[in-house]
């Protein structure tokens, strides 16, 4: 169960440590901290995806060091112990990307989740926001990596030779097919030799941002040639939307997140 829905955590939110990981896309022009300061679920803290990663990298979105990330969560007040819920205000249900770095940090699968629909799905159902700020006391946050949840660019240039797993590509066809320009400057057009595509959106209900359920999602996935027999990697451009289509692999077959951190932005550069 890493989705849980609105009723439940509003019967749980004392229960439970709650993160706001809204981020937008720069073109989007809307600020993620601004729009919580406003208005957001009740003990909710926000997370910035953007400072919580590794920022000594000309990469964005790199996963921190393990050092930053027990520092990153201590100052939150969440200890190992804790159940987490992770929600998002945005388009690209960036929520997907926390939840795979908790879980690529060591962090029990079993208890790290991701609210199907967000903040969006929150208000649709009418339940309860607040401008009040939340803080905890300090932790002490201990983080053991499961370092073959995440795969660099030589594992994935020897793959094309092996074809030991799938790589799935969560960018819009356009981008996908090198017909349309990345939106980060200097990376060139196009995808990964041998790679799937998969769009995001094409697993998210568009009213509501709640994920399509089980039996869509495995159509989609055969749909495009993704096999449940197969090991999947995913990526997207800087690694966000790519763990989307890790969450929707999570619900069809409970597999682990397995993730390109490069992405595009590493890989387009070659």
């Amino acid at each position: 169960m890493s989705l849980v829905n609105t009723n439940w955590l509003e019967k749980n939110l004392n229960e439970v440590k709650i993160l706001d990981a809204s981020w937008h896309m720069p073109n989007a022009k809307r600020n993620a901290y601004k729009e919580f300061y406003i208005a957001h679920i009740e003990n909710s803290q926000f997370f910035d995806l953007d400072k919580s990663s590794e920022l000594d990298s000309l990469l964005p979105h790199m996963l921190p060091t393990k050092e930053k990330w027990q520092e990153i969560i201590s100052n939150y007040g969440i200890t190992n112990q804790d159940k987490i819920v992770i929600y998002d205000n945005s388009d690209v249900i960036s929520s997907c990307r926390c939840w795979y770095m908790f879980v690529y940090f060591g962090h029990d699968i079993s208890k790290v989740f991701v609210l199907n629909g967000g903040l969006k799905k929150w208000k649709i159902d009418n339940k309860k926001i607040t401008n009040e700020l939340t803080t905890y006391t300090r932790a002490n946050y201990l983080v053991k990596e499961i370092k073959n949840l995440v795969l660099n660019t030589l594992q994935i240039d020897e793959n094309i030779k092996l074809n030991d797993f799938q790589v799935v590509d969560a960018r819009g066809i356009k981008r996908f097919e090198g017909t349309e320009p990345e939106p980060r400057p200097g990376l060139r057009s196009g995808s990964i030799k041998n790679s799937k595509n998969l769009p995001f959106f094409e697993c998210i209900n568009k009213l509501d941002h709640t994920f399509k359920d089980k039996d869509e999602l495995i159509k989609i996935f055969e749909y495009v040639g993704i096999r449940p027999d197969r090991q999947q990697v995913f990526t997207c451009g800087s690694g966000v939307t790519a763990c989307i289509l890790a969450m929707a692999n999570k619900i069809i077959s409970d597999k682990n997140p397995v993730i390109y951190d490069g992405s595009w932005s590493e890989y387009g550069l070659k």
